[in-house]
């Protein structure tokens, strides 16, 4: 199912757990960066913040809408725990089929209008995102929309912008983005300003498509349509020819103006680290403001891994230098950003491995830029989604000396990379360290290390038996393997423990057995359980508080011990509501 708009996303990501609305006041000022920050290290949920300090009930902040796999499988429609590589391939096929906009007379864009002199950015709650920005970003998960004017080619991009004033923006579109282009080859030279519309608050997949970096030419319009194998509809501007998304939250148009800078920034970067100080960027003169009632601000809180900026552009990424390879008639099977990467790490997978391959991919990815500094080269038989498998196979396969070789790559490097001195980064200084970690092709067969994994060292057919009691107990991990010994040995254990701490009698040996013996244990049931039967109560007087809590402080020391030799499920089941009402009886010792 696609969703028009954000609000039908944050519905269902309310149904599956996937954000978090949080209804007292937060303030814009840090506080609702801070908050979004926290979940987005955590690997938690999006946040929606329904009540913002200095403004009215009804404008809110959505904090991290796309930051996890989980809600990118939702907005497409696929289930939240659709596996990475299943995403990819999901992504790449609808990318086949592009389907171009329909445009509309009307759209909830259109609710509420300010024009000329009217426009107050101040209006909105535009957060102070991080401690040390240079001010409040309005724009943060938005993109602009703007027009080559001799083709007709329409291009999203998403670059933050900062407010300077009520009416005017600056903003930090990379040197080498479409918007830049545009700007540098057919504005600048005329004298002319361009005009642009930053949306704010599209439905997911279009903001999707927006961070993908399509080719030039290439219409973004037409590929969040193919997202959401349906037409996304447009809506044209009010002071301007631009098309817009109808159900946006919000759209700011204006132009962006060939003879004025302003200062930008710092920012906390997706690099993980904040940016240098300000710099002289593009002004962005605002005509007319568009908005719902209750309009909602997204919100990317951009810094250590993960967050939409590194999630969203890894996926278009990988598939394009996946198509990328192949074109060049290289046995590569997959290629992976991962997020925690922030754009400087790429894991290639190929079939046929050997340093020969992992150089040709390695010039395959770096001749255009050098943007990915870090190339990590494998067979296809690791996991590239699994970080563990990645880890492993780099530091047992990786040789220390041969494996590794580095390149300068002057003038073709990112911009924004933390190790890079500022004179590099003024520069665009590039290097590469390839990493291979594939088998030598010249190695014989029989030299080949057997991979001692679950998939490779045990036969097949012990391999479909494992799997086959795995789901017949409904374990997504190991099957349900009878313990009868252990189980008993550390049951007797706990119920030593339990019944000392309880029975009365300082000599407890005669009365610990006949209590354990009134314990009848019978085979675990159709879900794996034990089932047990407890007697009547073992005879015998039951301690005085003073000595209950003597004996608990003793069990509560043993305890850790006595867990270890206890299998988990029990551990669980039998075991933590015990402990819970242990401690509290212990409560100021």
């Amino acid at each position: 199912m696609a969703f028009k708009d954000n609000r039908g996303f944050i519905e269902a990501l309310q149904k599956s757990g996937d954000v978090v609305c949080i209804k007292q006041e937060v303030d814009w000022d840090l506080e609702a960066g801070a908050i979004t920050r926290r979940t987005c290290e955590l690997r938690g949920p999006a946040v929606l913040f329904q009540k913002i300090k200095d403004y009215p009930d009804g404008y809110r902040i959505f904090g991290g809408p796309l930051a996890t796999y989980r809600r990118i499988a939702i907005a497409m429609g696929l289930p939240a725990d659709t596996p990475i590589n299943e995403i990819y391939d999901e992504f790449e096929h609808r990318q086949e089929h592009p389907i171009p906009p329909i445009v509309v007379n009307d759209g909830p864009c259109k609710e509420n209008k300010m024009l000329g002199e009217d426009v107050d950015l101040y209006h909105f709650p535009a957060p102070m995102v991080h401690d040390g920005d240079g001010g409040r970003y309005i724009n943060t998960w938005g993109f602009c929309v703007t027009r080559e004017p001799d083709s007709g080619w329409v291009n999203w991009g998403i670059y933050r912008f900062m407010i300077l004033n009520q009416q005017t923006l600056t903003g930090n579109p990379a040197p080498v983005s479409h918007l830049a282009m545009i700007f540098r080859e057919k504005y600048l030279p005329r004298n002319k300003p361009l005009p642009t519309a930053l949306v704010i608050g599209a439905d997911p997949l279009s903001s999707i498509v927006a961070q993908q970096g399509l080719r030039v030419g290439e219409s973004e319009a037409d590929f969040a349509g193919a997202l959401h194998q349906q037409p996304v509809e447009l809506i044209k501007c009010e002071t301007n020819d631009l098309l817009v998304p109808a159900h946006a939250e919000i759209v700011i148009e204006g132009e962006l103006l060939p003879d004025v800078v302003a200062y930008e920034g710092p920012y906390g970067e997706y690099t993980g680290y904040r940016s240098d100080d300000p710099r002289q960027k593009v002004v962005f003169r605002v005509n007319a403001v568009t908005y719902r009632n209750s309009p909602i601000l997204t919100m990317c809180v951009h810094g250590i891994p993960a967050d939409e900026g590194q999630v969203t552009a890894a996926i278009g990424t990988g598939i394009g230098l996946r198509r990328l390879l192949r074109k060049r008639g290289l046995p590569v099977k997959n290629v992976y950003l991962p997020p925690e990467g922030a754009g400087h790490l790429a894991i290639v997978s190929v079939t046929r491995g050997g340093s020969e391959v992992a150089r040709v991919v390695k010039e395959a990815m770096t001749v255009r830029r050098a943007w990915y500094p870090k190339i990590l080269v494998v067979n296809d038989d690791v996991d590239i989604y699994n970080l563990g498998e990645v880890i492993h196979a780099f530091s047992v396969k990786c040789h220390s000396y041969r494996g590794i070789t580095t390149s300068e790559e002057p003038g073709r490097g990112g911009p924004a990379t933390p190790c890079y001195s500022k004179e590099e980064r003024a520069e665009l200084y590039g290097a590469v360290a390839l990493l291979d970690a594939t088998w030598p092709a010249d190695w014989p067969e029989e030299d080949i290390p057997v991979k001692s994994s679950f998939n490779v060292i045990y036969p097949k057919e012990i391999q479909d038996k494992v799997l086959a009691n795995c789901k017949s107990t409904g374990s997504k991990l190991v099957p349900l393997i009878e313990r009868q010994e252990v189980t008993w040995e550390s049951g007797f254990i706990l119920l030593t423990l339990i019944v000392w701490t309880l029975h009365g009698r300082r000599s407890t040996t005669s009365g610990i057995t006949k209590s354990i013996c009134r314990i009848s244990w019978k085979p675990r049931d159709s879900s794996g359980r034990h089932v047990t039967k407890i007697g009547s109560q073992p005879r015998g007087r039951v301690s005085s508080l003073p000595c209950m809590k003597w004996k608990l402080r003793i069990l509560l020391r043993l305890w850790p011990r006595t867990r270890q030799t206890l299998p988990e499920r029990e551990s669980k089941a039998v075991c933590q509501s015990w402990l819970a009402w242990c401690r509290g009886l212990c409560i100021g010792r």
